[in-house]
């Protein structure tokens, strides 16, 4: 049975109102609707999909997308997860330049006809855990390394507002704090979930905890390959 093919395309995100706009084609006919992006708003969308005729190619649109991402992969519907550029460089090919809501959604739509992207695979929840991990410690660094910059500035003045570089040392205290622990609950996990890959992986020089648990970040603790033998 051939699929019919639903583009889903967010129009807005709105973080304060936390709506989210569909764009669905339906054999070539466009109609919009509107779901609140949440639980409750995205399975009112997902209750008017069949499982064995209906599959939805989605633009990555980072984790206000992941919601509906998630609860399409559990509901057993089939869901292409594309990367906004490989659209743009299909939209250069089929030459369309114009750029309006309705022919974004079309060709996102023309893409996954055209090119039948690989169904998603959702990652196991160690990795979506680890991968949040990751993401908050990065941040943290970033605002570290801000903070001590910034100290470094306020000490190199000629007079100096002891309380402000009281508060520039709590945060710095702080945010090494807060990054030693998150690191140490995503060593746990990763030991954990992964122990033998993480055995393996740091048993090879050059390759200490941080990089081993990149690697298993990136492949899905190794699992996004097919290692069937032809």
């Amino acid at each position: 049975m051939s699929l019919k093919f639903f583009q889903l395309w967010f129009t807005s995100v709105s973080t304060s109102a936390k709506t989210v706009s569909l764009w669905l084609i339906r054999q070539r006919t466009l109609r919009i609707k509107t779901y609140p992006n949440t639980t409750v708003g995205v399975r009112r969308f997902i209750v008017t999909l069949m499982v064995k005729e209906h599959y939805c190619v989605m633009e990555a649109t980072g984790n206000y997308g992941f919601l509906l991402l998630y609860l399409l992969h559990q509901s057993g519907i089939a869901v292409s997860l594309v990367n906004p550029k490989q659209i743009k460089h299909f939209a250069r090919i089929m030459m369309t330049v114009t750029k309006t809501d309705e022919k974004d959604a079309c060709m996102i739509a023309m893409y996954g006809e055209k090119t039948n992207p690989p169904i998603y695979k959702m990652p196991s929840q160690a990795i979506l855990l680890l991968k949040q991990k990751k993401t908050v410690i990065r941040q943290l660094r970033k605002q570290l390394v801000a903070s001590k910059n910034l100290r470094e500035s306020l000490v190199a003045l000629p007079y100096r507002d002891k309380a402000c570089l009281r508060t520039m040392d709590k945060a710095i205290d702080f945010l090494t704090k807060q990054i030693e622990q998150l690191e140490a609950e995503l060593a746990d996990i990763a030991s954990a979930e992964f122990d033998k890959q993480l055995k393996a992986l740091t048993s090879i020089k050059g390759i200490g905890i941080t990089l081993a648990t990149a690697l298993l970040l990136a492949t899905g603790g190794f699992t996004y390959f097919d290692v069937s033998v032809v």
